[in-house]
């Protein structure tokens, strides 16, 4: 319980606090997706590793696989790593779309569904497990850009914390 001007207010609740987070990630994955340069969309850093612009999709792909596993939502559209489309415009309406679908399935949840069980990836979780590894890959997705942006000649965003 928090105590503000002598009235006690109830501690904020998880989705509260999830949908934050998630709204804090797609503003900075947004940032991200407009600091590359559309020509660096297709950049590989080496062969054998995924473009920004598959780096990106794959971002968004796992946020419908993670979320629409722990919400019971089915997942909208074809794969984003699999579309024809690779432009900076396609990826960025894609990864955003994710977004989108991760925010309106925590809006549409209470903090009784996070604690369900469900079955992500053949694994056995919490539904609020399910959506905080969906924050941690994307995370780790949208950092592995930061070189890619860097060798384009252009400067990522700053860190986005709060």
């Amino acid at each position: 319980m928090l105590l503000l001007a002598g009235k006690v207010a109830s501690a904020q609740t998880m989705t509260a606090k999830y949908t934050a987070d998630w709204e804090r990630a797609k503003a900075y994955t947004k940032e991200y997706l407009d600091a590359m340069p559309e020509d660096g969309y297709a950049l590989k850093p080496t062969p054998e590793i995924r473009s920004f612009a598959a780096q990106m999709d794959h971002l968004g792909d796992a946020n419908y696989a993670f979320i629409s596993a722990a919400s019971g939502k089915a997942k909208p559209g074809e794969s984003l790593e699999k579309r024809a489309d690779q432009s900076k415009a396609a990826v960025t309406k894609g990864v955003m779309d994710s977004y989108d679908f991760v925010l309106a399935a925590l809006k549409g949840m209470t903090d009784a569904d996070l604690g369900k069980d469900v079955k992500v990836f053949g694994m056995d979780m919490k539904a609020g497990t399910a959506f905080e590894k969906a924050f941690e890959h994307q995370t780790h997705h949208r950092g592995q850009t930061t070189p890619y942006i860097r060798m384009k000649g252009a400067t990522p965003p700053k860190e986005k914390l709060f």
